[in-house]
């Protein structure tokens, strides 16, 4: 016996392939859809697959047909698609839509649109919970989009109940950004030196993606509107990050760091870097929804650095990952490096 059907829209992305076999291994009935269609080896025959690309008119509604038990959005990113979903309640029996941690903000309204300002990185109450205050929705900044979309779903608590998954740094395989090359490159690159800012403390919450489609599974089999902090159990400095994958890639480096931020030439940034910590509460997921955790960080690594290691192996890292691209950082200047460390 199945326990319904589940409709996943951006299926073939990272969170959406293991949500998919998540909700498959769990008994649900699942339609995978996603822009051009198209399967995750790992999926089971069962699992259906559609093209749907939700920005043409009708397109979405035609696919969920005469409706689904549960549909689960991992690439809704503003209040447009929170209306698109609204507005086909009556076919939808619940949702479970992905949001972002980046949507906090602290006492001081400093919050990730305002990071790069002198002093503008926020000072959060730890471990964030989700009471904490978030941005204005607006459609100036990822951040705001998200809160919008919140908004549009939370307002919309009597048609169609829908968790909002508050999702930290996601990791993983299939990650368009994975902020893990950074270590891994360097070790495939016979790179003997890790240079950190910030002396290596930084702390940026990272969410493995199993751990997230365990989250989605516990929200589809309990139908209700909420919002809950998406984490790992672990929350590891950038430095204990940088162990844990020279150990899992059996390299010994060395690593040198300076207080501080980095200075113009960015030599010690990494996609972790941040002057103040950042750590999610799950207190309300493990109570809401019975959450556990299914790996933890530095076990979770060897299947991560498999898949950056052939994505990387005939390419440039630009061209692999240009989710990285996007921080407008050359993170593998070692020249600079070179520099930094000879004039040091």
């Amino acid at each position: 016996m199945t326990k319904g059907n589940a409709f996943v829209l951006g299926a073939t992305g990272q969170i959406g392939r293991a949500a998919v076999r998540a909700l498959v291994e769990d008994g649900w009935e699942v339609t995978a859809a996603s822009r051009r269609g198209g399967r995750d080896e790992r999926w089971p025959a069962e699992v259906r697959s559609v093209a749907v690309d939700r920005t043409e008119e009708g397109a979405l509604a035609t696919a969920l047909g005469g409706g689904t038990d549960v549909l689960v959005d991992v690439v809704a990113f503003d209040a447009a698609h929170g209306r698109q979903l609204t507005g086909l309640a009556e076919r939808i029996g619940s949702a479970v839509v992905i949001s972002s941690a980046a949507v906090y903000q602290d006492a001081q309204g400093r919050n990730f649109d305002t990071q790069d300002e002198p002093d503008g990185f926020p000072d959060y109450p730890l471990p964030v919970p989700e009471t904490l205050g978030t941005v204005a929705p607006g459609d100036s900044s990822y951040s705001t989009r998200k809160v919008a979309l919140e908004r549009e779903l939370l307002a919309a608590a009597g048609r169609l109940p829908a968790t909002l998954l508050r999702a930290a740094a996601v990791h993983g395989p299939y990650s368009p950004g994975p902020r893990e090359l950074w270590f891994v490159k360097r070790a495939l690159d016979g790179r003997p030196v890790r240079i950190l800012a910030e002396g290596g403390r930084s702390v940026f919450h990272p969410v493995h993606v199993d751990n997230l489609a365990e989250l989605v599974r516990l929200a589809a089999a309990q139908p209700g509107t909420r919002v809950l902090n998406a984490a790992d159990p672990q929350a590891p400095s950038v430095a204990e990050i940088g162990a844990a994958i020279d150990a899992a890639m059996g390299v010994s480096s060395e690593t040198v760091l300076f207080d501080g931020a980095p200075g113009k030439d960015m030599v010690g940034y990494t996609p972790w870097t941040t002057p103040r910590p950042m750590v999610c509460d799950m207190a309300a997921a493990e109570r809401e929804l019975g959450y556990r955790p299914v790996t933890g960080y530095a076990e979770s690594l060897p299947g991560t650095i498999e898949y950056l290691a052939a994505a990387v192996a005939e390419r440039d890292w630009r061209e692999a990952f240009p989710g990285l691209v996007k921080y407008g950082v050359d993170f593998f200047d070692y020249a600079a490096e070179d520099a930094w460390l000879a004039a040091r």
